[in-house]
């Protein structure tokens, strides 16, 4: 039986709810786009969504986060790349990987994300589970103790 259209084992679908999953905060301001990255990304992750960067800075003072998927055009004040900017010059929140995932695809938008210090660019839309080896890539190559389970997912999604 598949778990969202993967083929999970069994075994490893009845231990993602129990399972110690990362922490995702995204910023996104497009009510659909937030529903189904919840809902296809809360198996995976503990995930927090915010459509503002007044409600992220929030979000961020609250908790603490593993990872960060951040959307360029958002609401409030400050865009997408701007609060990037503070986060990595911030040495509370610098550590945090950040994926921009966006639907400004041209290569000056990728540049100019990177240049923020994102540190991965995604463009939507993207296949889902490009965004999940993204995901899980950057957690891996930040030294983020992925669980077990989450390495299954990640080889179970690469097949």
């Amino acid at each position: 039986m598949g778990h969202g259209g993967l083929n999970v084992p069994g075994n490893l679908r009845n231990n993602l709810a129990s399972a110690n999953k990362p922490k995702l905060l995204i910023a996104e301001d497009d009510f659909e786009n937030q529903k189904f990255l919840e809902l296809y990304l809360r198996r995976f992750f503990d995930v927090n969504i915010c459509d503002s960067s007044e409600v992220f800075c929030t979000l961020l003072e609250k908790d603490d986060y593993d990872i960060i998927l951040m959307d360029i055009s958002i609401k409030g004040s400050k865009n997408g790349l701007e609060l990037t900017k503070e986060l990595k010059s911030n040495p509370v929140y610098s550590h945090i990987p950040v994926i921009c995932y966006t639907a400004h695809a041209f290569n000056r938008d990728r540049n100019n994300a990177l240049n923020a210090g994102c540190d991965a660019y995604v463009s939507k839309p993207s296949d889902v589970r490009t965004l999940l080896n993204s995901l899980f890539e950057l957690l891996k190559a930040t030294k983020k103790n992925l669980s077990l389970e989450e390495l299954e997912i990640k080889l179970a999604l690469s097949a």
